[in-house]
């Protein structure tokens, strides 16, 4: 097994449900006419970011709301040399922080229309919990209609 197919398994999972291309995640929007919630994450060092898979996104109640409403897409940032992502995804997650993180924020969620546009984003953890963070969602969402 290559280097990068070993790598593209261990992002699956670590992050169930979450994928990688942007251009397939716009492409699953329109055609199931979801939003695609976009999330920036240094998944071996930014402690807020693991932290919110586990419990914000880890939740039952944003599970919910994810399979019926979202196309899940994560940009990775890690840091540590055994954890770097193959070359195309790198500059992939670096083209999208150039369009939607201009500011370097670790984590940040973004909730995007299948166009690309943005409807809202959270910097940071939400310190409210996951029941609060998916009723944000839902109300985004039913105001992007």
């Amino acid at each position: 097994m290559t280097l990068p197919a070993l790598l593209l398994i261990v992002t699956k999972v670590l992050f169930p449900g979450w994928g990688t291309d942007f251009d397939k995640a716009r492409e699953t929007a329109k055609q199931e006419h979801k939003y695609i919630l976009l999330n920036f994450s240094g998944s071996d060092w930014c402690g807020p970011c693991i932290r919110m898979h586990e419990e914000i996104f880890g939740s039952q109640a944003f599970k919910e709301v994810a399979g019926k409403d979202l196309v899940l897409m994560n940009a990775d940032f890690p840091r540590l040399k055994k954890n770097q992502l193959p070359k195309d995804q790198q500059e992939q997650n670096e083209h999208l922080a150039d369009v939607y993180n201009t500011k370097g924020d670790f984590p940040l969620t973004v909730l995007l229309s299948a166009d690309g546009k943005v409807i809202k984003q959270w910097v940071g953890f939400p310190g409210k919990g996951a029941g609060q963070f998916v009723s944000e969602i839902k109300a985004a969402c039913q105001a992007g209609n």
